[in-house]
């Protein structure tokens, strides 16, 4: 049943927003036979308030709300507000809600790199979420996926946004008052584009441009020009982290040694004399300055770090650094950090990050308590500028959906003073996304498993490699032996398929991890049955294991694949997806190989399985894991096998 409303007051600026965002609230304008009048009042500054939003007590007919707001999000936030109570249990009573925006800019960064590029359509769908949170910036993230004029390479086969499809976007955000304004990469983590044999003469490293090249500078304004044309914002981020091959390859060779801060401050002002001469605003991430100054000189978070006078009066002021954190829990860590990044004299930027990073599920233990701890640090140490990152590392099998608890997180604290409670924000974000916040946090558990970590600060990821390790080799079964992986399984895929509501748009989002546990439930922990079974000589296991499991689980993983596949294509474009079906496929593949390798040695046609003659080790016995555990693995290609996936004898 949907609610008849009428608007009163000034909606020149709001009326388009709220056409959108009819279907979400489940409202209709009426004229006649109205359940509310909402008077709706820009103010100029309301002081101690951005946002207020009241409610008339009533029980029948017209009813009156006023909604005031000081800048255009704050609005579709309110209208949230206000509609979430009245079709609440309490939504006869008065009420008032008084709000003051903690922080002056904050909203996700989308990582569309690693092959999952939205598509426009699912780009808005999200927008609409953001809209009702009360959050105002997006960053996306684009390494080389959109088009630059010239450059047939840029972005080739990648899914790239088209100028077109980035104002779509641009537009689309701009109805909710949501600044929406691109990340670049002019330095470093363009390896997707210097692979390419045409394109040589821009390449250092495997992933850094050869700086100081005519080309090189030419080939940067065009990505500036080119990125920043279909956004009204004027902000931009340069990117420039993570670049310690910078001047170690082709650069090298043609001037000799350059350190390496000089060699990033020169391209730096090159690229802030672009920005500078087309009216942009350039942010950068800040981590090269730390490592260039950490005693090693690669160390992001070295507790001893200082930056030297004479490093930090060669920066330019006018650009601002993102200092980026994912993994901190202590306020103290974040205070010691900001204040080392204090010497830099330029306006701070914060990152954090909801962690979907390499894994199928999302580590909420860890996002949501680093989330706290660095917010309440930012307010107080007067950062103004939040964005919660959401990286695809890897290739992407997770999805920022499923992050949408973390991002409400983001939301409610950028509106309340201190932590928000728990019932608040379960609360908001059942109506923000119409899933029930506990059907989020189980998708913690798809590595928040026997073995980890409390919160899994240590980032273990099974939920991916317990997938995609080889069931002959069994490279992860001695880290995870004995820790009850498939019973832990079995009873995460009932617990998210009790929690699934059908009836809710995101439910789709829920398939695939309740189908990674109808794999996982019994994979996880064949490498190992297999091993003892095998070095038992037990024939009559080996042989029900090949006929019988084997093929069962392989039949999971189909079902798994085309859950994804259908997952994706309605998410994403479909460029990238090829990498996930590629990798299912070598799952399926080596199961079937894993069975005839047992029913060739069952049946007599072998004397032995080589693979499993093998004694099994430890994946990792770094002190991350105290060399037991649930373990991390970042790339897939370590999963799956010990050898050979490619061979690069030239890395630059």
């Amino acid at each position: 049943m949907r609610m008849k409303v009428q608007f009163e007051g000034d909606l020149t600026s709001v009326r388009a927003g709220i056409l959108e965002l009819m279907n979400d609230l489940r409202i209709t304008e009426a004229t006649e036979e109205k359940d509310l009048i909402i008077h709706v009042e820009q103010h100029a500054n309301q002081g101690e308030t951005d946002l207020v939003v009241t409610l008339e007590a009533g029980q029948q007919g017209e009813r009156n709300a006023y909604i005031r707001y000081t800048q255009k999000h704050q609005f579709f936030r309110g209208i949230g507000l206000l509609v979430q109570h009245v079709q609440s249990a309490r939504g006869t009573q008065a009420f008032e809600i008084r709000e003051k925006q903690q922080f002056d800019t904050i909203g996700p960064m989308f990582d569309l790199s690693r092959n999952a590029v939205l598509t426009v359509s699912s780009f808005q769908e999200m927008l609409r979420k953001m809209a009702l949170m009360g959050l105002n910036t997006v960053m996306l993230y684009l390494e080389e996926t959109y088009e630059i004029s010239g450059e047939p390479y840029f972005g080739y086969m990648r899914g790239r946004y088209t100028q077109a499809e980035l104002k779509s976007i641009d537009d689309y955000a701009d109805q909710f008052g949501i600044e929406a304004f691109p990340s670049i990469q002019t330095l470093a983590h363009l390896e997707e584009f210097l692979k390419w044999e045409p394109v040589k003469h821009y390449k250092d490293t495997k992933g850094a441009l050869l700086v100081g090249d005519e080309r090189t500078d030419r080939l940067v304004e065009q990505m500036i020009q080119s990125i920043s044309a279909p956004f009204r914002s004027r902000k931009i981020h340069i990117g420039m982290d993570e670049a310690e091959e910078l001047g170690r390859g082709k650069y090298l060779d043609q001037n000799g040694y350059v350190s390496r801060f000089d060699i990033m401050t020169a391209h730096l002002d090159k690229v802030l004399a672009i920005t500078r001469r087309m009216g942009l605003k350039a942010m950068m991430w800040s981590d090269m300055f730390l490592k260039l100054a950490s005693e090693s000189g690669s160390e992001h978070y070295d507790a001893d770090t200082e930056i030297p006078e004479d490093m930090a009066a060669r920066i330019p002021k006018d650009v601002d650094m993102v200092y980026w954190d994912y993994v901190h829990m202590e306020e103290r860590e974040y205070e010691s950090l900001i204040q080392k990044h204090r010497p830099l004299g330029c306006n701070l930027v914060f990152a954090g990050a909801v962690w979907v990073f390499n894994t199928f599920g999302v580590n909420y233990g860890l996002s949501l308590h680093a989330t706290d701890a660095a917010l309440k640090v930012c307010k107080r140490e007067g950062i103004r500028e939040v964005y919660a990152t959401m990286w695809g590392d890897d290739g992407m099998e997770s999805n920022p959906y499923i992050a949408l608890l973390g991002l409400q997180f983001y939301a409610e604290h950028a509106y309340a003073v201190d932590t928000p409670s728990q019932e608040w924000l379960a609360e908001r974000v059942k109506f923000c996304t119409g899933i029930e916040a506990e059907a989020f946090l189980q998708l913690k558990y798809l590595d928040e498993t026997p073995g980890s970590e409390l919160n899994n600060q240590k980032q273990s990821n099974p939920s991916k490699f317990l997938l995609y390790q080889d069931v002959l080799l069994g490279l992860f079964d001695k880290q995870t032996e004995e820790l009850g992986m498939n019973a832990h399984y079995a009873k995460l895929e009932e617990q998210i398929r009790s929690r699934r509501d059908h009836e809710a748009e995101l439910d789709y989002v829920f398939e695939v991890p309740e189908k990674l546990c109808a794999v996982l439930k019994s994979k996880s922990e064949l490498g190992i049955q297999l091993k003892q079974a095998y070095d038992a000589n037990d024939i009559t296991t080996l042989k029900r294991i090949a006929i019988e499991e084997l093929p069962i689980i392989s039949g999971s993983v189909k079902e798994l694949r085309a859950a994804h596949r259908r997952q994706w294509l309605r998410m994403f474009k479909p460029f990238g997806w090829e990498v996930i079906d590629i990798r299912y496929g070598g799952v399926v593949s080596r199961l079937d190989t894993a069975s005839e390798r047992i029913l060739d040695f069952v049946e007599g046609r072998i004397g032995h399985i080589e693979e499993l003659e093998q004694e099994r080790l430890l994946y990792s016995t770094s002190n991350r894991f105290a060399n037991k555990g649930a373990g991390w693995c970042s790339y897939y290609y370590r999963m799956a096998s010990p050898n050979v996936f490619f061979h690069v004898i030239n890395p630059f």
